[in-house]
């Protein structure tokens, strides 16, 4: 095996006369290449000639590693949210915590252990622990009792910089460290009914690969690895420092190398610093690798994860099973927001609001014609649209698929030459509007622009919005008549009267918020609203600026948005929730008094 030394520019060092790009001044000279860095193998490829045919194991890796990544990490309500999207997703593997750093990890494994049917019995739970004897002690104690099939998974740093600069360790020395992790494990498991193992030599791709490979075969034979009871090795890309193409040599080497390689599941865990993630997955598979560790919506430490979305609906629009199912993708994203508490790109790939959009009148036109062509065929062959094949322009895969219809496609496509109505809005009032209320909106500014062939500003813009989703009106079927707050956390209190056809309900809840509240309120009324998502911004800017809920909401199979304007955030989302009670009982419009009595 011989290892590349040296690498040929693919550009001249010398700039051609229709190139007059001119040296940056970045001191680009502080810094390696991969080749530099670390020995690459140079062998027979095999990858670049196969072709991808079937989904990985899919392991998202959320609630560990996501979760470690967020400013505010997971609470236990959120966890579990999370964890039990992920089962309804199909997912059959699932990295739940590091049990040994957190005591809300510890616990939310005995929450599993305790409510057996959280995880039915297919899904095997991973968790994760450095190869420290005391730390193994404590992930094995919480998964005692499970009944899932369980995955110990031990990891350590094996680059260089790590054992010189961070661990302090040589080669010999560290690799004793992890056998003698790997014999903690064996030892400390011994009486778990279904158990497994992983091993991550962390920051694989920058690990000397004879050292690498040691280490993984010398684990593999410690845990008596065999194809009935594999051991998963994790080789990650911990911080990304080279082309995909780099990182699938690596993977192949450790494929071809490996010396149980039937009794190993080769496992990889792309990160995603210089935004190739996803290439070094589909490569790595190419490669050799039988299982891919990410996160939904790539969340992760500084650039992220790799997307394990992106990736299983990559395989999607290429005709290829993704095992598992994302027909509700609004559903998915809501939920992986409310999670992390963090927004999912109107851009990207497959799930943001606007992937599905063309601004541009020529790619219009040529979705419109797509869409038609689709339907004719559709006739001529006398099946459903649905079942043959997708070949429209500029969309490539199915909207429905997803759970998307066509008219949001349409509806985003008559912004078209009025994409300054959010920006307007924002610019002249303060207001932000959400992306999908943006497109709801101008569905409405284009009806008016048809109607009046004019311009509009923003404050015609503002008394549209007003009409559709603000404008008071006489007391209908429901109205707010006060509320109280109090406590906070697991002691908040709140308190909530309305009238639901002439009759008063006075509502208290203890650890529920005051929206919450008002929805069973109305519940308990026989009006049924589902809060899918509020958004805060304001009405003009500084200390008298109004505050402006707007909210998104379900009422049996429809979906839709409401508003609520106040002098406090509470008493605007309440009015936002009043709205949407009234539009989805269709008793006209609700009266939004921005002076509501409060209970003192």
């Amino acid at each position: 095996m011989t290892s590349m030394t040296s690498t040929t520019s693919t550009t001249s060092s010398v700039s051609p006369g229709w190139n007059r790009q001119r040296p940056s001044g970045m001191p680009s000279h502080r810094y390696r290449d991969a080749y530099d860095r670390v020995d690459v193998p140079l062998a027979e490829r095999d990858w670049p000639t196969r072709r991808l045919t079937a989904a990985p194991l899919w392991v998202p890796v959320d609630l560990r590693d996501g979760n470690q990544a967020l400013a505010e990490p997971m609470d236990p309500a959120r966890k579990r949210r999370f964890f039990e999207l992920l089962v309804a997703m199909g997912y059959k593997e699932i990295e739940v915590g590091y049990p040994s750093a957190s005591q809300t990890d510890f616990d939310f494994v005995r929450l599993l252990v305790s409510s057996p049917d959280l995880a039915p019995p297919d899904v095997t739970i991973v968790v994760f622990t450095p190869a420290r004897r005391d730390l193994i002690a404590r992930t094995v104690e919480s998964v005692r009792g499970l009944r899932n099939p369980v995955v110990i998974h031990l990891y350590t740093a094996t680059a260089p910089t790590w054992r010189d600069v961070v661990l302090g360790h040589s080669q010999a020395s560290l690799k004793e460290l992890v056998l003698a992790g790997a014999r903690d494990v064996l030892e400390l498991s011994d009486g778990l009914p279904d158990v497994r193992f992983e091993f991550s030599p962390e920051v694989f791709n920058l690990t000397e690969p004879d050292f690498v490979l040691d280490v993984c075969d010398a684990v593999t034979d410690l845990w008596d690895a065999t194809p009935e009871r594999p051991v998963i090795l994790n080789l990650p890309a911990t911080v990304e420092i080279a082309t995909p193409n780099v990182y699938a040599d690596q993977i192949e080497h450790m494929h071809k190398s490996l010396a149980r390689r039937d009794s190993v599941i080769l496992s990889v865990h792309p990160h995603n610093d210089r935004g190739t993630g996803i290439a070094c997955a589909e490569l790595a598979v190419l490669a050799g690798a039988q299982r891919v560790e990410g996160c939904v919506f790539g969340n992760g430490e500084r650039t992220g994860n790799v997307d394990i979305a992106t990736l299983a609906l990559n395989l999607h629009a290429q005709g290829i099973d993704p095992m598992i199912d994302f027909s509700d993708i609004d559903e998915i994203r809501r939920t992986v927001e409310h999670c992390n508490r963090i927004e999912v790109h109107p851009r990207h790939p497959y799930v943001g609001d606007l992937v599905h959009t063309a601004f541009s009148g020529t790619h219009q036109d040529a979705i419109r014609k797509g869409f038609a062509e689709h339907r004719a065929r559709a006739a001529e062959l006398g099946k459903p649209a649905s079942e043959i094949e997708w070949r429209v322009p500029y969309l490539p895969v199915d909207p429905a698929d997803l759970g998307r219809t066509y008219d949001e496609v349409i509806r985003v496509n008559s912004q078209s030459g009025k994409g300054g109505i959010a920006y307007l809005l924002e610019a002249e009032l303060g207001v932000e509007l959400p992306r999908r209320l943006q497109i709801d909106f101008s569905r409405r500014v284009q009806a008016h622009t048809d109607a009046t062939g004019g311009e509009v500003s923003a404050a015609a813009l503002w008394s549209l919005f007003e009409a559709a989703y603000l404008t008071a009106g006489p007391a209908t079927r429901v109205e707010l008549v006060d509320y109280r707050v109090s406590g906070a956390g697991d002691d908040l209190v709140a308190e909530v009267a309305c009238r639901i056809d002439g009759t008063e309900r006075r509502v208290v809840r203890r650890g529920m918020g005051p929206v919450e509240t008002l929805v069973a309120a109305l519940d308990e009324g026989g009006v049924g609203v589902e809060v899918l998502g509020l958004h805060q911004t304001s009405i003009d800017a500084g200390s008298a600026a109004d505050a402006l809920t707007l909210l998104e909401y379900r009422a049996g199979d429809v979906t839709g948005w409401a508003a609520g304007r106040d002098r406090s955030v509470v008493g605007a989302s309440l009015a936002a929730v009043v709205a949407a009670a009234e539009r989805a009982g269709g008793a006209g419009r609700p009266r939004q008094d921005s002076n509501l009595q409060r209970l003192t």
